[in-house]
């Protein structure tokens, strides 16, 4: 019967929902998924097993096609960054979509909110979290909504800061919030109960807290993490700390900015635990786990590299709402062009590029690219620590460092936009073209397109730097790539310089620039 049945998954490019699209498709369901920008599914597993509708949730026409023909669908949507109308803009997109759902006559909406006591003082994001479910109400349709804690799971933003704090400081200096009592709950068990509840008529209509099977601090989690990773780590608690000095600590300890760490710390001064059972109720066949096997579970995924989503996936994880970019030739873009003939075939030089980053790093000056990274973090930029999701594998919409996979085209292609502070608009773009038996071009091409003079003497200043390690970076990806051939089919060829023929060159451009 799962097999008549479609479903409608928003947000299949965040956390949750890039892991809550397989869980259907594993339980027969008719998956479609709803994304501002098509191409940043490319590379994901289930890509072909779906359908795939381009719409925006705040322009309520894009919405009508997505929603013909769907029974159910789930609302993963919420802002990450504490962007002055954030709120009003999550209201909006609820309300939009609710009634999208209503006109289409959708039987069910699940949403993810949460968890946190409505009459207290909740933070700005707890509150708009529960709200926005109010607002899905409005409609009329049926609306199932979870309310969750902390999340437990390899990638997830909670987890990443438990991860990198406990990690790297042997003696961590505490907050209020680190003894807040909490109650995290396991991704795989966030995925059970939103799947369940496609079949369990009685969750309809219903708001249900769910939660792991520990109350904890955020102390007491850090502590088991340590006893997990058998590290020794010592809380130190002190009377004063604001959540916007901690969100700062975060910011430059752990990948997460503090954009995004403010908010996050902000909520943790509320008090988030089931006030009732009635998860256990309606839903009798999910067992909760508890904290500790849940970091267990999280980092055996980490070990194995099998990581489905990251909380860096979303694009609100950096820029917010970043207009799209497409291909074509503009004045005023600054190209840095270099290319190299590779003794290699094109598989090993696109695995050679597309490894950059992460713990790999761009293999030459690596400091320089770590200078860089701080530089940025100074400016209350991303920096470098975010990595990447798999050391191997990418896909569009994947944050490498302080970089977001723009465009693949396997295995020719991999285009990287620039997410960290700069005057202006930048790529990196990596090509390979065939040249006949065992014999590759390789092209890096850097692609700046300045804002204003500060722009221009950005680009002209970094100039000497830049030219040195984008030089010895490309020489490097064509040593990397030569790794499996004779040494002598390395010396065959002559200077790099000499081409047979040149790659076309595409210039990406901003929508928004283009348009004025």
């Amino acid at each position: 019967m799962n097999e008549e049945k479609t479903i409608l998954v928003t947000g299949a490019t965040g956390y949750i929902g890039g892991r809550l699209v397989p869980k259907l498709l594993e339980s027969g369901f008719q998956v479609r998924v709803l994304v501002r920008d098509m191409g940043r599914i490319q590379g994901r597993s289930w890509q072909s097993n779906v359908e795939v509708f381009e719409g925006d949730v705040l322009q309520p026409d894009t919405l009508i096609p997505a929603m013909q023909g769907v029974d159910a669908a789930y609302y993963m949507i919420h802002s990450m960054m504490d962007s002055p109308d954030f709120h009003q803009r999550d209201l909006d997109a609820a309300r939009n979509f609710g009634q999208a759902a209503k006109n289409a006559n959708i039987e069910h909406i699940i949403y993810l909110g949460g968890l946190g006591e409505p009459d207290s003082d909740l933070s700005k994001h707890l509150r708009s979290r529960q709200q926005t479910g109010d607002a899905l109400r409005e409609s009329g349709v049926p609306v199932t909504e979870f309310r969750a804690a902390i999340i437990v799971g390899s990638g997830s933003v909670s987890f990443e800061m438990i991860r990198y704090l406990t990690e790297r400081l042997p003696v961590m200096i505490c907050p209020q919030w680190v003894y807040t009592k909490v109650q995290p709950i396991s991704i795989r068990n966030v995925l059970e109960y939103l799947v369940f509840a496609l079949e369990t008529p009685e969750s309809k209509g219903r708001i249900i807290e769910i939660g792991g099977k520990d109350v904890l601090t955020y102390g007491d989690m850090m502590q088991q993490y340590a006893e997990v990773r058998g590290l020794m780590r010592w809380l130190l608690p002190v009377p004063v700390l604001t959540p916007r000095l901690s969100s700062h600590w975060v910011h430059w300890i752990t990948p997460i900015p503090k954009e995004i760490a403010s908010p996050l710390i902000e909520g943790l001064r509320n008090e988030v635990i089931l006030r009732n059972d009635i998860a256990s109720q309606i839903f009798p066949q999910i067992q909760p786990m508890d904290y500790r096997n849940a970091v267990k579970l999280a980092l055996d995924r980490l070990e194995a590299g099998q990581i489905e989503s990251r909380w860096s996936d979303s694009l609100a994880s950096s820029q917010g709402d970043v207009p799209n970019v497409v291909l074509a030739t503009k004045e005023g873009m600054i190209i840095e062009r270099r290319q190299k003939l590779v003794a290699s075939n094109p598989g090993a030089i696109y695995n050679a590029f597309t490894s950059l980053g992460g713990e790999q790093g761009w293999l030459y000056m690596d400091w320089a690219w770590q200078l860089r990274g701080l530089i940025d973090r100074v400016f209350g930029g991303v920096g470098l620590r975010r990595g990447r999701r798999d050391p191997r594998e990418v896909r569009v919409g994947d944050a490498v460092d302080f970089w977001r996979v723009e465009s693949i085209e396997n295995p020719k292609m991999l285009r990287l936009r620039a997410e960290m502070k700069v005057p202006g608009d930048a790529w990196l773009q990596f090509e390979v073209l065939p040249q006949g038996h065992k014999k590759s071009l390789l092209a890096q091409t850097a692609f700046f397109a300045p804002k204003g003079l500060a722009g221009l003497l950005y680009w002209y200043l970094l100039y000497p730097i830049h030219s040195l390690v984008f030089s010895g970076m490309i020489n490097k990806l064509g040593e990397r790539s030569l790794m499996g051939f004779e040494l002598d089919q390395r010396n065959d060829f002559g200077d790099s310089s000499q081409f047979e023929r040149p790659i076309p060159v595409a210039i990406p451009i901003d929508k928004e620039r283009r348009t004025k």
